[in-house]
């Protein structure tokens, strides 16, 4: 084994080896027993809040439950990438009487749930419904729980994404740098918390952090005006890498941003698994969204049927990641993986994949 792949192989180790979770704890749903029920013989109410429409994280969520035999009637609210429709979700909510809900992201929980320490008195937070979340990256950071291994209230969920550190050095080690660009969403507390980590990890390893921030309109919104000149600054300012961290708001560009980014030559490495499969991303270290969704609708279960309360279920991430190439880019920017990589990638030949929802 070469060094390199020694190198990431160690670092793989390292990041699933500290994960709580273990494939077997949650794995068992199919052989749960059939048709499993409300105490009073109805239906388990679910009010699913998405954020721009259905995705793998949500197919996995609801597959899982449908696979343990959980009888049950799924709203679905979707905010069409708006988080000021979560207030009037949240109105309805009180009339559906859900027994649990799902939400997506970071923003759509914050929003939810608000943080693990902001006053409960006078809002209008839900703290007496379980919650279950997907697809939060930092939910320590971004202040939703208080712990990981008790998180507390009424909130628990699963984490799709792999170390900062972890990802930074499969960055490397697929190709060196000196200089790294992010464009992110300073307003979303969950990318606050990546670049930071990010910019301590370049300091420790004698690399430059370039940042970039999205525009925003009037009311402190983030928009995509300008997206293309904020890549050009990343690319002129010497970024060797561009690291498309889990951004809600970015995430919902990857048609513009992938190839904007490959017209300047700039490799893009993503920390979620769209950004890659259907992105444009060069390459990638993921959690597999269905499987994130899976982890969910385990948790949601524990809390339905064994009548688990939210908050002492740890939050947890998946055990596995992948490691997927997209060799249409790498053709394209003639920026091939170490013949050794492909060893333990994935290859994605064609750019096939879930087409990012409109």
């Amino acid at each position: 084994m070469s060094n390199r792949r020694h190198f990431l192989s160690r670092s793989l180790h390292h990041a699933t080896s500290a994960s709580l979770l273990s494939w077997g704890t949650w794995s068992s749903a199919s052989t749960s027993p059939r048709h499993l029920r409300h105490s009073t013989g109805r239906p388990f109410r679910i009010l699913m809040i998405t954020f721009r429409g259905e995705t793998d994280v949500d197919r996995g969520f609801r597959a899982y439950l449908t696979e343990a035999g959980l009888d049950m009637q799924i709203t679905v609210r979707d905010v069409q990438q708006d988080i000021s429709r979560v207030p009037g979700i949240l109105r309805e909510a009180r009339h559906l009487q859900p027994d649990l809900i799902y939400v997506w992201g970071t923003p759509i929980t914050l929003a939810v749930v608000g943080a693990h320490d902001a006053p409960s008195q006078g809002s209008h937070f839900i703290r007496d419904i379980p919650v279950v979340f997907a697809l939060v990256a930092a939910p320590l950071q971004s202040g939703i729980v208080a712990r990981l291994d008790r998180p507390g209230g009424n909130v628990t969920g699963a984490v799709h994404v792999v170390p900062t550190d972890v990802q930074l050095r499969a960055m490397k080690s697929y190709l060196p740098f000196r200089k790294l660009g992010v464009l992110y969403n300073p307003a979303e507390q969950n990318s606050r918390a990546i670049v930071a980590q990010a910019r301590d990890y370049c300091q420790r390893n004698g690399a430059q952090l370039i940042e970039a921030n999205f525009h925003t309109n009037t009311a402190g919104q983030p928009i995509s005006d300008g997206v293309e000149d904020l890549l050009s600054h990343i690319q002129k300012a010497g970024a060797q890498w561009l690291y498309l961290l889990p951004d809600t708001f970015l995430g919902s560009l990857y048609g513009r941003i992938a190839p904007a980014a490959l017209a300047l030559q700039l490799p893009s490495f993503g920390a979620a698994e769209l950004a890659v499969r259907s992105g444009g991303a060069l390459v990638g270290l993921v959690s597999r969204y269905y499987s994130v969704g899976q982890l969910a609708g385990a948790k949601a279960l524990d809390i339905l049927v064994s009548g688990k309360p939210a908050g002492q279920i740890p939050v947890e991430t998946l055990k596995r990641f992948s490691l997927l190439v997209n060799m249409r880019v790498a053709k394209a920017l003639e920026l091939y993986p170490p013949i050794d990589m492909l060893n333990y990638a994935e290859v994605i030949a064609i750019g096939t994949g879930e087409q990012q929802p409109s």
